[in-house]
């Protein structure tokens, strides 16, 4: 999704106290960054971190690190975490923030962090055949993730596009996951996960499309 520039998001984001600005130094060493040793989740692609602010300060007994490549994002993904833990009067512990381009993950992760979960919620869905590999649950990127993610971790997906979604799926059992469920409606499809909507995904219901959703687990 495009965004314009903010003139601010550089200078708050390098005074933050929970973004991390050279994730590279990092790599293996995560878990050091938290106050306590909690289990990690990791989302990719956090945008403007409407779902990141909301998931992170509902489950204070995981440590989250959320991903994305733009600044203003990542600036605005600061703002809305500030946001929700200041309502809550409760300090920011438990969620960090980080620049990165995600085709490079494995220069930022190893399974020495072992993440127990990764989120990816509705990223770009590249339709045309020689940009598919860009997908972020492309067979490429699934088995960049099966170096770090935990044995038997897992990873939550949903997207509005149904080629996306279908193609993911085949995608997940070739790198090697197990699909432990499936929806391809989940605002009709009860107890399937504690689902947070994100920005994206109430515009799309609010235009008739239906969310698909995925949870495969690393084999």
């Amino acid at each position: 999704m495009r965004i314009r520039f903010k003139p601010w998001a550089r200078g708050e984001l390098e005074a933050s106290s929970f973004y991390i600005d050279n994730p590279e130094e990092y790599r293996g060493k995560w878990k050091n960054l938290f106050e306590k040793e909690n289990p990690i989740h990791l989302e990719l692609g956090c945008g403007k971190g409407g779902f990141i602010s909301k998931l992170a300060v509902q489950n204070l007994d995981i440590n989250y690190i959320a991903i994305d490549m733009v600044d203003a994002m990542l600036g605005l993904a600061k703002r809305n975490i500030e946001k929700e833990y200041n309502e809550r009067n409760i300090p920011i512990k438990n969620v960090i923030i980080t620049r990165f381009d995600i085709e490079r993950i494995l220069l930022i992760l190893n399974d020495m962090d072992s993440p127990d979960r990764i989120y990816i919620n509705f990223c770009n869905p590249w339709p045309r055949g020689k940009h598919r590999k860009k997908r972020l649950t492309h067979v490429r990127q699934l088995e960049k993730y099966r170096q770090f993610l935990k044995d038997n971790g897992e990873i939550y997906f949903k997207t509005d596009d149904d080629g996306l979604f279908n193609d993911s799926l085949s995608y997940f059992e070739q790198a090697g996951f197990e699909i432990k469920d499936k929806t391809f409606d989940l605002a009709n499809t009860e107890n399937f996960w504690n689902n947070i909507e994100t920005e994206h995904e109430k515009m799309f219901k609010e235009q008739g499309i239906k969310i698909k959703a995925v949870i495969a687990k690393k084999k």
